[in-house]
């Protein structure tokens, strides 16, 4: 839930329109483009709005063989679209077939309906939104169920998806992995006061101590700042949002210039549903899953932790499940490493889903 602090950098970033910076984003982009060019015969490149949870939505499928496992992916935030990421994960879609979708709040459904356009900003409209694409992929491709990823923020929809529709999802996989317990669990809180106090922030460290543990009981400035000093204590974080998150940001091809303020903007606008998705807890919910189940984490991830998710996991009750963890990886470990995340998805769910191994 890093919407602040990523749009404070993004913007800080997008605010300086040099010529080095524009031409350099040029050169990017046209790279980038030339990528993500799908030319196989099987192949599908589709993108535009579909009404959903009547608003306008967008939604992209890629991928170069529309008989591959299909993957819906629910992106972070809130209200940071994965969309940006696309030519990060090329490889990917020799495999699977990749749908990203725009949430309500998030990326070009926001800028396509700006703040007032967005309708009811909860965790319940998101779930049924999600539903609602889900049918819509299972009919537009001709398949009965789809793997659900859940990417951080979007991964607690994804776990109520996961528990409550089987009918619908063949497995789910985890990775930066919310795995919130009521209030109960304040183990990336103390991480945080501990690197404070280990580099002499005092300042920090006060402020961060008086906020206190209950997340319930933060304003919006306390969230901002707990993100933004969370980010700014961990090297790993800080150089994964500032290259891997902003630099994709920067030299996507599939944004404009003119959206790039959007995005960021979105990403504040989105935090409000933050709060609520702070009360859930995951064990009250529930640990029983009727698909396999499987959550590859960032070794390093002071955002969601390792350990908490791990216990939940541990508790997990699934036809199948594995847990891994992505070395050298904080949050974002997906995208910060794709090819090792691809690995974990070809050697431990695709087969669950052909029947055999496939390697790249």
């Amino acid at each position: 839930m890093l919407g602040i602090t990523i749009a404070a950098t993004a913007t800080a970033a997008v605010a300086v329109p040099a010529a080095g910076l524009l031409g350099y984003r040029r050169l990017r982009r046209t790279a980038h483009a030339r990528r993500l060019r799908i030319t196989s015969p099987q192949g599908i490149e589709e993108s535009g709005f579909v009404r959903i949870g009547g608003i306008d939505q967008w939604v992209t499928i890629r991928g170069e063989d529309h008989r591959n496992p299909v993957i819906l992916e629910l992106h972070g935030g809130p209200g940071a679209t994965n969309l940006i990421f696309a030519s990060r994960t090329r490889a990917w879609e020799r495999h699977f077939t990749i749908v990203r979708w725009d949430m309500r709040g998030a990326g070009k459904t926001f800028a396509h309906g700006g703040p007032d356009g967005q309708g009811d900003m909860s965790l319940q409209r998101l779930e049924r939104d999600a539903l609602e694409v889900t049918r819509h992929i299972r009919a537009r491709l001709g398949v009965d169920k789809v793997v659900l990823l859940g990417c951080s923020f979007g991964s607690s929809i994804g776990l109520r998806l996961a528990r409550d529709h089987p009918e619908l999802y063949c497995a789910y996989v985890g990775t930066d992995q919310n795995i919130n317990a009521g209030g109960r669990d304040h183990t990336a809180y103390r991480a945080l006061l501990d690197r404070l106090g280990a580099a002499g922030k005092r300042k920090e460290l006060a402020a961060v101590t008086t906020m206190g543990p209950d997340k319930s009981a933060w304003s919006a400035e306390d969230w901002s700042r707990y993100n933004k000093h969370t980010v700014g204590s961990d090297p790993l974080t800080f150089d994964t949002v500032k290259t891997v998150v902003v630099g994709s940001l920067l030299s996507s091809p599939l944004h404009s210039l003119r959206e790039l303020p959007a995005y960021t903007r979105a990403m504040s606008f989105s935090e409000r549903i933050v709060p609520e998705s702070a009360a859930i807890d995951e064990w009250a919910e529930g640990t029983t899953f009727a698909i396999p189940f499987f959550i590859f984490q960032g070794e390093r991830d002071v955002i969601t932790p390792p350990a908490p998710v791990r216990r939940f996991f541990d508790d997990v009750t699934a036809p199948v499940k594995d847990f891994a963890l992505i070395q050298d990886a904080s949050h974002f470990a997906c995208f910060r490493h794709p090819d090792r995340f691809l690995d974990l998805m070809l050697t431990k769910v695709r087969p669950m889903l052909t029947g055999r191994p496939i390697t790249r």
